[in-house]
């Protein structure tokens, strides 16, 4: 496959998966969104590894035929070794690669989260990690960028959790971590059985949104060290991902009535709020530094802040 080609196949898996993400993507430049394309389809890889395989144990021969591959211990597929030299340009790192491996192999068999800091550490894992890699792919140099990189990767992960609740209990998963279901007079063993009362869910589901709003708005205050253009992409994205959770919100959080579906003529509204939200950075130039106290349950993880 010529890297043209392989380019070619990861914006289609981009367009055809990314449907909150490509909104924003229409703002990269050219070789940004082309790497941007072959980062997202790795990261896509590594998810449908554990989440297509027909069994666990072809899951687990799966994740460590990836791993090879990335050690130079295996012999890599083109997309492998297309998003290895995007990662380590400019001196560079897989560090968040084989970050995101971890927390795609633990969701190995079932998955019960028991308190806050495990679910946070699961979200910087599948999706803080990504938002190192994009500080690599969009050229963001200073080192501030990426403890508020990672909080949205945090944001957006705590956005899917709230919104798949149904689905993840149906493969034998619950991120709503269980010191909070029992705040709430729950147990996970209802969410996986589907009887668990729906008001004490929603509620246990607001806490999610909130807790993820709280990281979108760090990870806003980081977006000014970005370069204009790509700005513009990850303000869309991110309000574009944002709007899954007013969606959510309007329907009192009701996690068991099916996945939350934003249209399209309500994503063209968040497009322009993206938009207006970047503009926005230009006027104000006021930065207040990220709060370390997100970050407490990550401590030592890359690109954390320190605590």
């Amino acid at each position: 496959m010529t890297e043209g080609a392989l380019v070619a196949e990861s914006r289609g898996v981009l367009a055809h998966h990314a449907r909150s993400f490509r909104w924003g993507a229409w703002f990269l430049p050219k070789g940004a969104h082309d790497d941007a394309a072959v980062t997202y389809a790795f990261c896509r890889l590594v998810d449908d590894v554990v989440d297509e395989a027909a069994s666990e144990q072809e899951a687990v021969d799966g994740v460590e035929q990836l791993e090879g591959e990335l050690t130079g211990t295996h012999p890599a597929s083109e997309l492998i070794r297309g998003f290895s030299e995007v990662m380590t340009r400019q001196e560079g790192s897989l560090e968040p690669a084989f970050e995101l491996i971890k927390g795609v192999r633990s969701d190995l068999g079932e998955q019960i989260v028991q308190t806050e800091g495990e679910l946070l550490t699961y979200c910087y894992r599948v999706a803080g990690t990504v938002g190192l890699m994009m500080c690599q792919v969009l050229r963001v140099n200073d080192p501030r960028a990426l403890p508020h990189a990672i909080d949205l990767g945090i944001g957006m992960q705590l956005t899917n959790i709230a919104r798949d609740v149904k689905e993840d209990a149906e493969r034998g998963r619950v991120y709503i971590p269980a010191e909070i279901l029992a705040l709430h007079g729950l147990t996970p063993e209802e969410v996986l059985s589907g009887t668990c009362n729906k008001r004490a869910l929603s509620n246990a589901v607001r806490w999610l949104y909130e807790l993820g709003e709280r990281y979108y708005r760090s990870a806003e205050q980081g977006m000014r060290f970005i370069p204009w253009r790509s700005r513009l992409a990850i303000f869309v994205a991110s309000r574009t991902y944002r709007g899954i959770g007013v969606k959510l919100a309007r329907r009192g959080f009701d996690a068991m009535a099916g996945r939350v579906v934003v249209p399209w003529y309500e994503k063209c509204f968040w497009v322009g709020h993206g938009l207006a939200g970047a503009l926005a950075t230009l006027v104000s130039k006021s930065y207040r530094s990220h709060s370390a106290q997100l970050h407490q349950a990550l401590r030592g993880l890359p690109g954390c802040a320190s605590v």
